[in-house]
């Protein structure tokens, strides 16, 4: 048998193994069926947007076909291609903020959805400008609600989001033509525009994808993240324990994947019912073990402490353990491939969002109006699947490590209250983050996202990458898979300080916290964009200034392009570690990754190698630290 090399975590080494002996399939033997990947597709020079085609296009003047049937350079496909996948990112992203918002507009009193953060409702209702003397809470809920719902239709300005940047961001951006207005619109001029016979002009189209990339950020992504917080409650630290070793031999297994809380906070309700407790225990079961997977999983951790099962690429090892009594998924990094695998097991596929039907899968809709009785039905599937379970194919991993998460802004904040001096002024803000990297005792900040991708060991890229940086005095803050992996390998654990630089450990003996901050999911990568802002207003520069960079190490998704296109739109360098597919136009690559500087102030790097990556993460702090006036040497004397 051929040896093989699936992880650097060895809880997905041995299922994977596991995978092998009992012959079933995962992503690494679809990824080795492949072969040798299509080298158009690759570089983005494949065109399939009419029926003249498939178009591919040689970026070598003189060898093959020079244009499209249509004329389009390769250029124009290459930026086509690439505003497309950022219009599919936002459109995901924000699809979930619509989505919350709905939840939000039927939250009450005497319903399953309640208000859980007053405080920070009647704060956004005060941005946006609501009344609130004297009414109902659940009215202005409603009413806030209303105001984010109308942000991705409203026929004229800009979204409101955008007004938390610095100043001089949004000059940056009104000056190059690319603030956003209502949020559906960014995403149907891009497909308008990319459609055949309009437009066909390179740098257009790349802005146009910037435009959009900030609808997502500043738009859907931050509403999600604001309305899920007043529903549920903002994040605060708590302990929690991550990978698949966390499943439970005598218990019924359940695990919740995907990304929209408003299932998984019902799901969490359901399992510490007395009657299914009771019917758990009438199955053989000594009680009943949530777990979560993905960007899911990072929800109800760090409102709950729901205990992380893995991440995007250890999805279909949680079935080859043999002991999971169902997987329970809503929307988005869902394989397909899970409803055949659950077949070789005894494992329920459950699917419950009409968005995300899936062949195969056992289809319970998730019905928010009566959330908490349909939630209890598709926990009671899991139940009585309980006695199904075949304990000579069990195998759980003994592998799982403690974690600290829910590092939300305003519990980042609370954290460094407690070093803050009797300055009245200080309480409740950023500023002795701020102290620290002026003073040198912090270098920077680094922001790592993003997914898993077989083009890369799995985990790798993002614990090399993490490691390389926190021991160089560069805190990291972190959400979704990359998040997930930080916590596997115990670099969220207070422990991990150990493994810092001299600064940065001590920042974390003082403030109580671990290198590693877990600040979310996906769509909480908003928090880390008002994080940058509110440092960027304390020290008065633009967001662009700061020695802060952002990293997505092992990056897959629409999503993910969305994500890495707006955080440089915002003006914060931003490195990958899987080459995009725009390497077959010249003009692209060079937009993105040389002048987007003079554009917006940042741009893209590409480095599969995290060491190398982190070194040159590195560089970029102190090239910023010393425009600042903040160099190493000056901060070391």
């Amino acid at each position: 048998m051929e040896e093989k090399n699936y992880s650097i975590d060895p809880v997905t080494e041995e299922l994977a193994r596991k995978a092998e002996k009992e012959g079933v399939e995962t992503l690494w033997d679809r990824k080795k069926a492949m072969k040798t990947p299509c080298g158009f597709g690759e570089q983005g020079l494949c065109c399939r947007i009419c029926a003249m085609g498939p178009c591919r296009i040689s970026p070598t003047e003189g060898k093959g076909a020079q244009r499209g049937i249509c004329g389009a350079t390769a250029d124009v496909i290459v930026a086509r291609n690439l505003a497309r996948m950022i219009a599919g990112g936002l459109a995901t992203h924000s699809d979930h903020g619509r989505d919350i918002a709905h939840v939000l507009h039927m939250a009450s009193r005497d319903g399953n959805y309640k208000i859980t953060d007053e405080k920070k409702l009647l704060n956004l209702a005060a941005e946006w400008k609501i009344q609130t003397e004297n009414r109902d809470i659940y009215d202005i809920a409603h009413e806030v609600a209303e105001v984010a719902l109308n942000e991705f239709g409203k026929p004229f300005g800009a979204l409101k989001l955008l007004e938390r940047a610095p100043e001089q961001r949004k000059q940056v951006w009104e000056k190059n033509q690319i603030i956003p207005g209502a949020i559906d619109k960014e995403i149907v001029t891009i497909m308008h525009s990319t459609h055949i016979g309009c437009c066909a002009n390179a740098e257009d189209l790349i802005y146009k994808g910037m435009k959009g990339s900030l609808a997502d950020g500043w738009g859907g992504s931050m509403i999600g993240t604001e309305l899920s917080d007043i529903l549920f409650g903002v994040p605060v630290p708590r302990e929690t324990e991550a990978n698949l070793g966390v499943l439970e031999e005598d218990q019924v297994n359940i695990i919740v994947h995907g990304h929209e809380p408003s299932l998984s906070e019902m799901i969490v309700l359901a399992v510490e019912d007395p009657e299914l407790l009771q019917l758990a225990k009438e199955v053989g079961a000594k009680g009943i073990n949530l777990a979560g997977m993905c960007c899911t999983s990072n929800e109800v951790t760090m409102r709950h402490g729901i205990k992380i099962a893995g991440n995007f690429a250890q999805q279909e090892l949680a079935i080859i353990t043999g002991a999971v009594e169902a997987v329970i998924v809503d929307v988005q990094c869902i394989f397909p491939a899970l409803a055949p695998l659950a077949k070789c097991y005894h494992t329920k596929f459950i699917t419950t969002s009409p968005k995300a039907k899936i062949t195969g899968a056992t289809h319970i809709e998730f019905e928010e109006e009566k959330a908490l009785a349909s939630a209890k039905q598709i926990v009671k599937e899991a139940i009585l699947n309980f006695k199904n379970r075949n304990k000579e194919k069990v195998f759980i991993p003994q592998a799982k490590s403690p974690a600290m998460v829910g590092y939300s802004v305003e519990a980042i904040k609370n954290q460094l209250d407690r070093v803050v001096n009797s300055n009245i002024d200080e309480i409740g803000t950023l500023k002795p983050l701020a102290d620290c990297i002026v003073s040198g005792v912090l270098r920077g900040a680094a922001g790592i996202v993003g997914c898993n991708n077989p083009k890369i060991k799995h985990d790798y890229g993002h614990i090399e990458l993490m490691k390389e940086l926190i021991k160089n005095d560069i805190i990291i803050v972190t959400t979704g898979c990359a998040a997930q992996a930080a916590a596997k390998a115990g670099l969220m654990s207070k422990e991990a300080r150990k493994f810092a630089g001299k600064g940065l450990e001590r920042v974390c003996e003082l403030v109580d916290i671990p290198p590693v901050l877990h600040m979310g999911s996906c769509v909480d990568i908003s928090r880390i964009l008002l994080l940058v802002s509110e440092l960027a207003q304390l020290l008065q520069v633009d967001m662009s200034a700061l020695p802060v960079v952002g990293a997505a190490p092992e990056w897959m998704s629409e999503k993910a392009v969305s994500i890495g296109t707006y955080v440089v739109t915002s003006g914060i360098d931003t490195w990958l570690g899987v080459v995009p597919p725009v390497t077959g136009s010249a003009t692209v690559v060079d937009l993105l990754t040389n002048k987007a500087e003079d554009i917006v102030g940042a741009k893209f790097y590409v480095e599969p190698d995290p060491r190398k990556a982190a070194q040159q993460m590195i560089e970029r702090i102190e090239e910023k630290r010393e425009a600042l006036g903040l160099s190493l040497a000056e901060a070391e004397a």
